[in-house]
C-alpha cells in the first residue's frame, strides 16, 4: 500500500501538499466540507472529523513528531507490547522450540519485519485518510476502519479484497497462535500439573483439542461482547497494557535476577493491577467529573494506569525479593526440574546444549536487542525533534524509509524461509518427481559429480578395493616422473 500511495497514485509532495491544506481549514471551511450535498446541512464535529489543525501538535500539523497525544499513545504502546510479549505463552513456545541460534536471530529480525507493519501503513494508508479527507470518524478509525476505506477510495473493490486477504492471514496467523498457546498452559500446566501427574502425550493432546474448541467460542463470544457494550479496537489496545503491564517487571527479574522471589512476583503482579485499575478509574473521575466508557478511553487516562501498571509491580517486587524474602536460585539448576512427558530430546544435539553455545547466543542477542530498542524508541523520535513540522524534503526522506523498509521486510520474510529449507523442499520435489516418473531428481552434489566424470575420461571414479594388492613403490616413481614430463611438454606446446 506504500507503494500504490506513493508512487503508483500519489507522490510524497503530493500527499504533503494535502496534509498542509486539511489542517489549514477554519471551522467555517470544515462545516461546508463535510455536509449533505443535498440539503446543505453540516455533520462536522471538532475532533470527529480530520479537519482543521491538530490539537496538540506543533503547528497544528499532522507533519510533525512534537505531538502530545503521539507521546502519550506511544508510551502506552510500548508499555502494553512489553505486556504482549512478556505474557504472551505463544511467544514463549516459540522461543523454546526453537535452537537457541535460530530463536535469537529469527526474534530479531521478526521485530524488524513486524515494525514495516504499522511504520509502511501508518505512513501510507494512515496518512493517506486524513491527505483525502476521507468521511472517517474518530470512532470508525477507532474501530480500525482506516485501511479498508482508503483501500477502497485508491483500488475500488480490489482493494478491499487485498485489506480482507490481509486481514485474514493475520488474524489466523495469531488466533491459531493464542489457541494452541491457551490449550497448551491448561494441559500442561493446570491439568497435568494438579488432575493428572501421569499424564500420558494421548491424554495431553486429547485436553488440548478441547480446550482449542472452547477457547475459540469464548474468544468470539467475548469480541461480541465488547462490541455490544462500545469498546472500539482501539479502545481495547489503550486498556491492554492496564490488565497485563504489571506481570512485565516479575516476569523480568525472575527470567534474570537470581534474587528475585517468586513468591513476591505473584504478590507485585496483583497488586500492580490493582493499582492500575484505581488509578485509570480514578483518572477518569477527575478528568471527565464521571466514568464513563468516552472518558476511561482518553489518551491521559489510559495513561496513568499504564505506568502504575508497569512501575508499580516494578517497585513492589524489587522491595519484596531485596528485603522481605531474598533468594539465591542457580538458574543451572533450571533443567533439572523440567518433568519431560516423553523422554525426546532429539531435536537438540550436543553443541546446542552447550552452555558456551547459550551463553554466546545470550550475548548476540542482548547486545543487539538493547541497540535496537535504544534506536527506534529513543534515538528515532529525538533526532525527529529538531525538524519541527517536517519540509517537504524531510518528508520525502521519511517516505523513502517507509517503502525501503515495508519492501526488505517483505523480501526477508519470503526468501529466507526458502533459502532455509532448501533441503526440504528439495525433498519433498524428489519426492513428487519420483512418484510421477519413477526417476530421482539429481542433487547438485551428484551433477557435480557427473560433471567431473565427463571431463575426465568418461569413466566414474572407483573406490579402492582394500583387498587389491599394493602398487609397488618403484611403479609408483615411475608414474610420477612420466606425469612430470608430460606437463612439461604440455606447457612447451602452450
Amino acid at each position: 500500500m506504500v507503494f500504490v500511495v506513493y508512487i503508483k497514485v500519489y507522490s510524497s509532495d503530493t500527499i504533503y501538499d494535502f496534509l498542509d491544506q486539511t489542517v489549514s481549514y477554519s471551522l467555517v471551511q470544515c462545516q461546508e466540507i463535510f455536509s449533505d450535498p443535498e440539503t446543505g446541512d453540516t455533520f462536522f464535529e471538532p475532533g470527529l472529523y480530520a479537519c482543521g489543525p491538530v490539537s496538540g501538535n506543533n503547528s497544528g500539523s499532522y507533519l510533525t513528531m512534537l505531538s502530545s497525544g503521539g507521546l502519550m499513545f506511544g508510551i502506552i504502546n510500548i508499555i502494553g507490547n512489553f505486556g504482549t510479549v512478556f505474557v504472551d505463552q505463544s511467544y514463549w513456545q516459540s522461543a523454546i522450540a526453537a535452537r537457541p541460534q535460530a530463536a535469537a536471530r529469527g526474534y530479531l529480525l521478526g521485530g524488524i519485519c513486524w515494525f514495516s507493519i504499522p511504520f509502511s501503513l501508518a505512513t501510507s494508508l494512515g496518512l493517506a485518510s486524513t491527505a483525502l479527507m476521507l468521511p472517517i470518524t474518530s470512532v470508525e478509525a477507532g474501530d480500525g476502519l482506516v485501511p479498508p476505506a482508503v483501500a477502497v477510495d485508491l483500488l475500488g473493490t480490489a482493494g478491499a479484497v487485498l485489506i480482507l486477504i490481509m486481514l485474514f492471514m493475520a488474524i489466523v496467523s495469531t488466533g491459531s497462535a493464542e489457541s494452541i498457546a491457551v490449550s497448551s498452559l491448561v494441559a500442561y500446566d493446570i491439568y497435568r500439573q494438579y488432575f493428572n501427574k501421569e499424564a500420558t502425550g494421548d491424554q495431553i493432546l486429547k485436553v488440548s483439542r478441547i480446550v482449542i474448541v472452547v477457547f475459540g467460542l469464548f474468544s468470539g463470544a467475548f469480541a461480541i461482547v465488547l462490541q455490544t457494550i462500545g469498546l472500539s479496537l482501539g479502545w481495547v489496545y489503550l486498556f491492554m497494557g492496564i490488565i497485563i503491564g504489571s506481570a512485565v517487571a516479575p516476569l523480568w527479574n525472575m527470567m534474570t535476577w537470581s534474587k528475585a522471589s517468586g513468591t513476591g512476583a505473584i504478590i507485585a503482579a496483583w497488586s500492580g493491577l490493582t493499582l492500575a485499575l484505581i488509578a485509570w478509574l480514578v483518572g477518569a473521575s477527575i478528568q471527565g467529573g464521571s466514568i464513563s466508557v468516552a472518558n476511561l478511553g482518553t489518551n491521559e487516562v489510559m495513561l496513568s494506569g499504564n505506568l502504575v501498571a508497569i512501575f508499580s509491580s516494578a517497585f513492589i517486587h524489587y522491595v519484596y525479593s531485596k528485603f522481605i524474602d531474598p533468594h539465591d536460585y542457580d538458574f543451572a539448576e533450571l533443567d533439572e526440574h523440567i518433568d519431560l512427558v516423553e523422554e525426546d530430546t532429539s531435536g537438540l544435539t550436543a553443541a546446542e546444549k552447550d552452555p558456551v553455545e547459550l551463553e554466546a547466543a545470550y550475548i548476540w542477542i542482548t547486545r543487539r536487542g538493547y541497540v535496537l530498542s535504544f534506536l527506534l524508541i529513543i534515538l528515532w523520535p529525538l533526532l525527529s525533534v529538531p525538524a519541527g513540522v517536517f519540509s517537504r524534503g524531510y518528508f520525502a526522506f521519511w517516505v523513502l524509509i517507509a517503502i525501503a523498509w515495508g519492501f526488505g521486510a517483505a523480501l526477508a520474510i519470503t526468501i529466507i524461509p526458502l533459502v532455509e529449507s532448501k533441503d526440504e523442499i528439495y525433498g519433498i520435489l524428489n519426492g513428487i518427481w519420483t512418484k510421477v516418473t519413477g526417476k530421482e531428481i539429481e542433487s547438485a552434489e551428484e551433477i557435480a559429480k557427473h560433471e567431473f566424470e565427463d571431463e575426465s575420461d568418461g569413466t566414474p571414479l572407483k573406490e579402492v578395493d582394500e583387498e587389491a594388492p599394493a602398487v609397488p613403490e618403484t611403479a609408483i616413481s615411475v608414474s610420477k616422473a612420466v606425469a612430470v614430463e608430460v606437463e612439461d611438454e604440455e606447457e612447451i606446446h602452450a
